[in-house]
């Protein structure tokens, strides 16, 4: 009867079991499901941000690419070419013959748009002519009769019916008015120089002796017209041969080559010219055949028949800033003509056969060797944006599309020293703007690479013994009271922005730091001693003086000790620092020592940043110890080991995995740190362990300037780059923690 009664209700609990057991499966099954999508699309996410960011980061590796785009048929009458080049559009192209005659071509018809010749009185020639800089776009003439003119070429363009029209002309810079800079006679291999307030003509006269004529403008108040003053020189110990000349757009300087020789002469003051330098520029059996400034007229392009290019720019030495090769150039086919860019420091060579090259300076980078059909080339010149080139050859001018976006950048100049115009020598430089025209991009990643390994190095150095002595102490010597207490309140500093501790840093501890350093040498010393001082007070004390205060609270007796440190130590600092470094300890590092000093230093962003990690690496470590089993630690006791022989033997082996992993998520924390290092630091990218000094990361650099750079332009692709390598860092230091944790797991876990 019982059994009868029974059999229903276990059938009953049964089902309800089996119930329970495949809705139990089934939640499994879905939790199982989706940790396994969620850590797949991390994974996913994580090779997606990867390869964006290469996709950002290839362009800059690139090559440059050179298109034809068009070819005009010139008049077969015309004489030889002067200066070629075009609009910013690429749409009108322009001839300067050596005779003066300016004819502006249609980029699209490949018609003759408008075409002016010089004005010249009866009888009168031109002797000479010379070409400016290319992003000038003038050229001047020198007549028989000793007068110059100056005539710069410009494009107005007007949008009538919404329709873009560029209208190209020429305007004469020095009036309408003869300019007579030769009273005496002709002029011959004109070099000029031309600017609103001063004006500079070198030139051979019909007696071949080299000259110089110096106009210096002044406006009259009265009138507002600019009166110009003369200054006539000879050159007396010019070169007798003279196969190229040209003047820096300062007026500072005027270069003669010879065959193997360039004379530099300082025409700063006209009437005082002086033989500055000879520079010897033979290269073996090679002849110079060409002579070219680089944008900025630092740099100096030598090239030779032989298709060998040399660099030379002013380096200090002990006679004075004197040229000096820098860097060379070879492979190159022999040299017909050579330009340069507006304002980059790329620059074009074209062989007699027709083989183009394209070259940037500072990067060492050969961007493009390709052959075209332009044989016997006589002139070439960039358009304004550096995105075309024309070029006159065989009785024809040619027009070329360029795509060099990224010249400047490669692995060398992102990761080697680098040799920039007016450095002493190679260095690694971040500056990526400035206010100069001129200016060239430095995008060195050595400084900030360098920067972010110091910041952390600093941050690791204060954050780690703390953090980890903490946590062995409160894991296993702290009462449970205190403990309840002391972590969730150390954990909780891990809640406090970072911008805050920045800005504190930045504004309170800086210059705190700075203005107590004596006092925070001294707490440095006294702090240890202090409490191995206080542990060894308590050792000694009666046992019945130590049973007076609760075993529970005999941590918090070191709170006063370290109070009271800290007071003393600030307390007496203006006296230790008016006794050791006559007031001025700032003064004493900087002059005495001769090490350099800033406000927001290493130190400062050591302490700020370490308090950020403190609460990371304290956790990690904390619980690691804490959850060690508690029969390994009692069997070790039980076999007569000491609490401390137990911790250093059993506990912190057992707890070293994770004790581990706790440091390399501190450092990780720290590599990536942006705001902290961004406000607590001069943000200088310089290359110096000093603890005086700051610093400029990765991540603080991207915070920085990623919001003033252009989209697409190579500063915004370096940027990803120090994303990229950012990103590399944390990867790599995540797989090291990872390796060695998991060996230490399966070392110990025996145990």
């Amino acid at each position: 009867m019982e059994s009868q009664v029974t059999q229903p209700g276990s059938a009953k609990n049964n089902l309800l079991i089996d119930g329970y057991s495949s809705r139990r499966a089934i939640k499994d099954k879905a939790a199982q499901i989706g940790v396994t999508i969620g850590g797949t699309m991390v994974f996913v996410a994580l090779l997606l941000i990867f390869f964006y960011l290469l996709y950002v980061i290839k362009p800059i590796f690139d090559g440059a690419s050179v298109t034809p785009v068009t070819q005009i048929e010139l008049s077969k009458d015309e004489s030889t070419a002067l200066m070629v080049g075009s609009d910013e559009q690429n749409e009108v192209l322009y001839r300067v013959s050596t005779s003066g005659v300016v004819n502006f071509y249609s980029a699209t018809t490949k018609q003759l748009i408008s075409s002016h010749e010089p004005e010249l009185a009866p009888g009168v020639t031109v002797t000479s002519s010379a070409a400016s800089e290319p992003a000038e776009q003038r050229f001047a003439l020198g007549l028989s009769n000793g007068e110059v003119q100056v005539i710069g070429i410009e494009f107005g363009v007007t949008y009538p019916d919404n329709q873009r029209v560029i209208t190209p002309k020429i305007r004469q810079l020095l009036g309408s008015e003869p300019f007579v800079v030769n009273p005496d006679g002709g002029i011959h291999n004109l070099i000029f120089d031309y600017s609103d307030d001063m004006m500079s003509f070198a030139y051979q006269d019909d007696s071949g002796q080299w000259r110089l004529n110096r106009q210096e403008g002044e406006e009259n108040m009265m009138t507002e017209e600019v009166e110009w003053v003369a200054v006539e020189a000879v050159i007396a110990d010019a070169p007798e041969s003279v196969s190229q000349v040209t003047m820096t757009p300062d007026h500072r300087q005027l270069m003669m080559s010879t065959n193997n020789k360039i004379f530099i002469y300082d025409i700063r003051y006209a009437d005082e010219i002086e033989l500055l330098q000879v520079l010897d520029v033979k290269e073996g059996n090679a002849k110079v055949s060409g002579l070219d400034l680089l944008p900025g007229a630092s740099s100096i392009l030598v090239s030779y028949d032989s298709g060998y290019i040399s660099q030379y720019f002013q380096v200090n030495s002990e006679k004075g800033r004197l040229y000096q090769k820098i860097r060379d150039f070879e492979g190159v086919k022999p040299v017909s003509v050579m330009t340069t860019e507006f304002y980059r420091k790329s620059f074009a060579v074209l062989s007699d056969e027709g083989d183009l090259t394209l070259l940037y300076t500072t990067s060492e980078r050969n961007l493009l060797e390709e052959r075209f059909n332009i044989a016997g080339a006589k002139a070439m010149g960039f358009s304004p944006r550096s995105n075309g080139l024309v070029v006159d050859a065989g009785n024809k001018l040619h027009l070329f599309a360029v795509d060099n976006t990224h010249p400047e950048v490669s692995w060398s100049a992102l990761w080697q020293k680098v040799w920039y115009e007016g450095y002493p020598e190679p260095q690694y430089v971040w500056q990526s703007t400035s206010g100069s025209d001129d200016f060239e991009a430095k995008l060195s990643l050595m400084p900030l690479a360098f920067g972010t390994m110091k910041a952390a190095m600093y941050a690791m150095l204060f954050a780690v013994p703390l953090a980890i002595a903490g946590a062995i102490y409160t894991a296993y010597f702290m009462s449970p009271a205190v403990r309840n207490v002391v972590k969730p309140t150390i954990e909780i500093m891990e809640a406090l922005p970072t911008v805050i501790l920045g800005f504190l840093a930045g504004l309170w501890l800086a210059p705190l730091i700075e203005d107590h350093l004596p006092g925070i040498a001294i707490l440095l010393v006294m702090l240890p001693f202090s409490i191995l001082l206080t542990a060894f007070a308590w050792y000694s004390m009666p046992d019945s003086w130590k049973q007076r205060l609760p075993e529970t609270y005999q941590e918090l007796m070191l709170v006063p000790v370290i109070a009271f440190i800290g007071w003393f130590s600030f307390t007496i600092s203006p006296s230790v620092e008016l006794w050791l470094f006559d007031g001025d300890t700032r003064q004493f590092i900087t002059n005495d020592l001769g090490i350099t000093f800033d406000q927001r230093n290493a130190l400062v962003v050591g302490i700020a940043m370490g308090f950020a990690v403190i609460p990371t690496i304290f956790s990690i470590a904390e619980d690691a110890i804490f959850s060690v089993p508690r029969h390994l630690s009692n069997g070790s006791l039980a076999l007569g080991a000491t609490n401390w022989q137990t911790l250093t033997r059993v506990v912190l082996l057992t707890a070293s995995p994770g004790i581990f992993s706790a440091v390399m998520m501190g450092l990780g924390r720290a590599v990536g740190e942006t705001m902290i290092v961004l406000m607590a630091t001069g943000n200088t990218a310089i290359l110096e362990w000093s603890v005086f000094e700051g610093m400029r990361t990765l991540a603080a650099n991207i915070a920085v300037e990623m919001p003033e750079s252009a989209i697409g332009s190579s500063h915004y692709r370096v940027l990803f780059l120090a994303a990229f390598v950012l990103f590399v860092f944390t990867f790599f230091f995540n797989t090291i923690a990872e390796v060695v944790r998991q060996r230490l797991r399966d070392r110990y876990s025996s145990l």
